[in-house]
């Protein structure tokens, strides 16, 4: 009996890996090529090969590389000759000088809009059924954080339906492979990006009803798990993918990547780092991977030093804007099963989102620097990081008002002395060279700030050269 049920449990955990399985990534399809490709920096892109389309079949291009590469080999032509290359951003965009902005961005939408997509033979695009909108030329394909501030301004636009059918992609993408990776790319499979899936679910029911919660509830759910998986089984002091058990007990969240090479798309970037680095190479990939799902690869937030990336750290931290987003979350599928008639479910949920507001507070609220930062839970250390993500409890949290409206007095003060600049939000206080560093700001980061600063009644004039600020919109008037 006991041999029965072994059989069965097998063939019940075969089938549920098999429904998420991932198709192969380019290292995996054109091994040598590849690296070859990538190493030799026949491209000054690296993305550029990751995203070539075969124009045969992949095992016939290998077979020839086989045969054809030796000295005298020009590496370049054969690619040219055996992929299609991804086009350029050529920047021909219809501009009229004379719209306003408002007219130019609508304009844009048709631009950046892309159709659903055919699946390829050897090509790393994951085909989505919907229309969807790219941030540029260059990024050929969607990115899931990136996502949600696209839409936001797609309602602005009255674009209901390609809002709508970009929540249908995100849905299918979880359906199809657990989660929703980075961009819908193969090489991106491994990881994902900021959670904010449920936010998008909340904007399109703020337009057309209740429904839209329970229509998305099983999505929101599957990146529940995927996001907490192992945790339940967590030892104390222990950490598992995404999931980090404190030695106390508390369950909190990290950044992580279930692959331990170099990033495909970064692929001889990420060699070089590892070697110049010194430390062990699988442990830098790690890292590495892992600021790539937090969205902001890379930035000093993720550097013990705050300087160098050699020094990264991504894994050891626990970052408040993540589990601010699991937060909303929680509170998201809450509301949806109660909408469903749920109650014990959303009973459920609701204690897990009032669980997590109280370990916020309590790992995450610097009392030193009277801000929100993110946590080494190694070292059982707060860091002293300011940066954006520490806006994210203000944006989200409904538990004490009155309290939280205190600590963003303090927090304003903060954000004032140290990331407030001329036109906007810098990143972080560090000048490192690095994208996600001074003097940089980026406009999902901005949108947040000034959400958050908002939403606990800091409205004072000069945040980001605000006067004044709508607040049902969350937009300078």
């Amino acid at each position: 009996m006991k041999s029965l049920y072994l059989f069965l449990f097998l063939i019940l955990t075969s089938f549920a890996r098999a429904q998420f399985l991932q198709p192969a990534t380019p290292d995996k399809i054109y091994g040598d090529l590849f690296t070859d490709v990538q190493m030799t920096k026949v491209f000054p892109d690296e993305k550029t090969f990751v995203d070539c389309v075969p124009k045969r079949k992949p095992v016939d291009i290998m077979y020839d590389y086989g045969i054809q590469k030796g000295p005298a080999f020009n590496l370049k032509k054969f690619v040219e000759e055996n992929f299609e290359l991804p086009p350029g951003d050529e920047g021909n965009y219809p501009v009229d000088s004379t719209d306003d902005i408002v007219t130019h961005i609508k304009k844009m939408w048709s631009v950046l809009k892309r159709n659903p997509d055919k699946k390829v033979e050897g090509s790393s695009l994951l085909a989505l059924p919907f229309t969807y909108i790219v941030q540029s030329e260059r990024f050929r394909e969607i990115y899931y954080w990136d996502s949600y501030f696209i839409m936001l301004g797609l309602k602005e636009s009255g674009e209901i339906k390609t809002i709508r059918d970009m929540l249908g992609n995100f849905a299918y993408l979880i359906e199809t492979y657990g989660h929703i990776p980075s961009g819908n790319r193969s090489y991106y499979l491994s990881r994902s990006e900021p959670p904010f899936f449920s936010c998008m679910v909340e904007l399109l029911a703020g337009i057309e009803g209740d429904s839209i919660y329970q229509r998305f509830l099983p999505a929101m759910e599957m990146e529940y798990a995927y996001f907490m998986e192992g945790g339940e089984k967590l030892k104390a002091g222990d950490a598992y993918r995404r999931i980090v058990r404190m030695k106390n007990g508390d369950l909190l969240n990290r950044y992580w990547d279930d692959n331990m090479v170099p990033r495909q798309e970064r692929w001889r970037e990420d060699v070089i780092t590892a070697e110049k680095s010194g430390r062990n190479k699988t442990e830098m990939y790690k890292h590495l991977r892992a600021g790539a799902e937090s969205g902001m690869d890379f930035s000093s937030r993720w550097f013990a030093d705050n300087k160098n990336i050699t020094d990264i750290q991504t894994t050891d931290i626990l970052p408040v804007d993540l589990n601010t987003l699991m937060y909303h979350l929680e509170w998201t599928i809450a509301r949806a099963k109660q909408i469903n008639g749920d109650e014990a479910g959303a009973t459920l949920f609701r204690e897990k989102a009032q669980q997590r507001s109280v370990l916020i507070d309590k790992y995450f609220w610097n009392k030193n620097l009277s801000y929100f930062t993110d946590y080494q839970f190694k070292m059982q250390t707060q860091l002293n990081t300011i940066s954006p993500a520490g806006i994210y409890p203000f944006c989200f949290i409904n538990e004490k008002p009155d309290y939280m409206s205190l600590l963003g007095r303090k927090a304003a003060s903060v954000i004032e002395a140290t990331l407030l600049k001329e036109g906007g939000f810098v990143t972080t206080e560090y000048n490192t060279g690095e994208l996600w560093d001074a003097p940089n700001g980026f406009a999902p980061l901005e949108w947040m700030m000034i959400w958050g600063l908002d939403r606990c009644g800091q409205k004072k004039p000069g945040f980001a050269g605000c006067k004044k600020m709508d607040k049902i919109k969350y937009r300078c008037l």
